[in-house]
């Protein structure tokens, strides 16, 4: 069990979103909270809306700059303290069918789905192990990050690669008192879809009118679909409970059980004798 309580929490992603959600919660929990995105106007809006309630500090950052991260990281700790809670959170969906992905794509999309919690767990890691003072680890993945969905090949690379790292994160840290918990997202009412498509970058990108068309469609059906998913502050909640009672997997909700199933099944199926 990890008590919140005191804690600074750096949320990447902290100032949109499921972010937000989770800062709010912690807020609420008495953590001291380091707010990192890459929305300057989302940061004031955040922390005129939470620094009532506890310190917050914000800062601008791409998560992809390493020299940039350990910048924020020696700024954050000088006025907040020591963090022990992580929150590896800033994240992006989107890309464009296999064939048509460009190496862009895949720098943007592994540079913040992937590395993005790379350089947090390499930033904070040793620092919170050589202070023995235990503490937490969330890395956002997906529900695509259990199953192929239709989410993309780009985005389930990542979301793989995200939830392999916390597996083996989590069984690595527990002599260290460190927690560590994936979170494993069905839809939740963000503006994830045309934020993303908004910064995705499209030099290259020798698409058809028709598969342009197709696109545009694609991203108004799944705003759609998200607004019909849980809030982002029922996902904050889902957070704290899993931090303190040190959850490894936070599932949303249900929707891709059946698709577990069936993976779980063709896997154990394929197995020799």
């Amino acid at each position: 069990m990890t008590d919140v309580q005191g804690r600074t929490a750096f949320i990447t992603g902290g100032a949109n979103g499921i972010g937000l959600g989770i800062a709010r919660s912690f807020a609420r929990a008495g953590a001291k909270l380091a707010l990192v995105d890459l929305d300057a106007a989302a940061l004031a809006r955040a922390k005129a809306e939470l620094e009532a309630i506890t310190p917050v500090e914000t800062y601008q950052l791409d998560v992809r700059d390493r020299e940039a991260y350990a910048a924020t990281a020696e700024a954050v700790e000088s006025a907040l303290g020591p963090v022990s809670l992580l929150f590896n959170n800033a994240g992006v969906a989107g890309g464009a069918p296999a064939d048509k992905m460009t190496y862009d794509l895949w720098d943007w999309g592994i540079g913040i789905n992937l590395y993005g919690v790379i350089n947090g767990i390499q930033t904070f890691l040793p620092r919170m192990v050589e202070r023995r003072q235990g503490g937490h680890i969330v890395n956002t993945a997906s529900g695509a990050g259990l199953v192929a969905t239709g989410s993309g090949v780009l985005y389930c690379t990542a979301k793989y690669g995200v939830v392999g790292m916390s597996e083996s994160l989590n069984a690595e840290l527990a002599p260290a008192g460190i927690g560590v918990t994936v979170l494993c997202p069905g839809p939740v009412a963000t503006d994830i879809v045309q934020r993303s498509a908004d910064n995705a970058p499209t030099v290259g990108l020798a698409l058809s009118e028709e598969q342009k068309k197709r696109g545009a469609e694609r991203r108004a059906m799944m705003t759609e679909y998200l607004k019909q998913g849980v809030s982002i502050d029922d996902v904050g909640e889902m957070v704290l409970k899993a931090v303190r009672e040190n959850g490894l997997y936070i599932h949303t909700d249900r929707v891709v059980k059946e698709l577990i199933e069936a993976r779980t099944k063709a896997l154990l199926d394929a197995m020799p004798a």
